[in-house]
């Protein structure tokens, strides 16, 4: 769901939700004592959160949770941009 109106590229904190098609377990398991073991493209997605402010100069990461068939995260917009054409851009030129 998004906020009607709302302009997504604008400075603040985001709470980012993304879940496996059909629920499926592709980043890792949980065992019977309740311990979260994450797989290779569960580590992946870990390795990749934790990249996205050197991708992204404009952005600074938060919470992170993986679980095996979805992740919730929180990511900062910090520092944004308009070009001379209007767009919108993240981080120093």
């Amino acid at each position: 769901m998004r906020l009607a109106g709302y302009g997504y590229s604008q400075t603040g904190a985001y709470f980012v939700t993304v879940c496996t098609q059909d629920q499926v377990c592709l980043f890792g398991v949980v065992t019977e004592d309740g311990a979260l073991c994450w797989n290779d493209a569960g580590q992946m997605v870990v390795a990749q959160w934790e990249a996205l402010a050197d991708r992204f100069p404009g952005v600074e990461i938060d919470a992170l949770v993986v679980m095996p068939n979805y992740v919730h995260g929180i990511v900062w917009i910090c520092d944004v941009q308009t070009t001379p054409t209007g767009q919108t851009r993240l981080g120093q030129p």
